[in-house]
């Protein structure tokens, strides 16, 4: 029998992106339950988007903690991270049980797709793809999944500011082996033009490249608030102008 998949998405915010994204996710992941876990403090979810989910949480905001909320509340045999500004493939459910029926395989995630066509995220989307087959971690934007039992032994995503996706992978791989999808989930660009795609994809491999070797979260947080979210918040005040 095939396992039932959990899919679990944190959000930030509620806008029309929400209900077009799960509207795409009921259609190409009907059999799965779909559980979304917004944040404490924000605005609550449309109701519209709401009954197309099975259920609605809120939790401490950030990504670990909704995360680990929604996988506490999850019913599955796998549970499956995907973030809301994502495009899944048409057969993702059936690729991810084909995948389990290895019993080495603990989990894994999916190639990454940006939307658009310029050379910059072409470089991206090779880049990022290399970097998990080279080095065997997976990243939230490639939707992470993995069967529940290593979940529950691993106690969940840390509690970290960032690479909370890279540490959980880097934790599943001593329960097994964990494996890239050959299909692609399509992610948007939002971010990159909001902050500047050369600004942003330079500031990633940096901080990939420094968390690689090891370099303290903490210091790497600090780093990504003084490169992105200084800069995304300048973008803001100006469109705001």
């Amino acid at each position: 029998m095939r396992p039932r998949i959990s899919i679990i998405v944190p959000v930030l915010d509620e806008d029309a992106r929400l209900r077009r994204f799960l509207e795409h996710l009921r259609e190409r992941a009907a059999e799965a339950e779909i559980i979304l876990v917004g944040a404490v403090g924000l605005p609550s979810m449309s109701e519209a988007a709401t009954q197309l989910c099975d259920r609605v949480l809120t939790a401490r905001r950030g990504r670990a903690s909704q995360m680990n909320a929604g996988a506490k509340a999850a019913q599955g045999d796998v549970f499956w991270f995907v973030h809301a500004d994502s495009e899944v493939p048409r057969d993702c459910l059936e690729q991810i049980a084909r995948a389990l029926e290895d019993p080495r395989l603990v989990g894994g995630c999916f190639r990454i797709r940006f939307r658009r066509r310029e050379l910059i995220y072409r470089v991206s989307n090779a880049a990022g793809n290399f970097a998990v087959e080279l080095f065997g971690r997976c990243y939230g934007d490639h939707g992470i999944f993995c069967r529940r039992r290593v979940f529950e032994a691993i106690g969940g995503y840390p509690d970290l500011p960032l690479f909370e996706d890279a540490e959980f992978s880097r934790l599943m791989r001593r329960h097994g082996r964990i494996r890239q999808l050959s299909s692609e989930i399509a992610t948007s660009t939002r971010r990159h033009e909001e902050i500047g795609p050369y600004r942003l994809t330079v500031s990633y491999w940096l901080l990939s490249t420094l968390y690689i070797l090891r370099v303290p979260i903490s210091v790497l947080a600090r780093i990504y608030n003084r490169l992105c979210l200084c800069q995304n918040e300048a973008a803001r005040s100006r469109k705001r102008e």
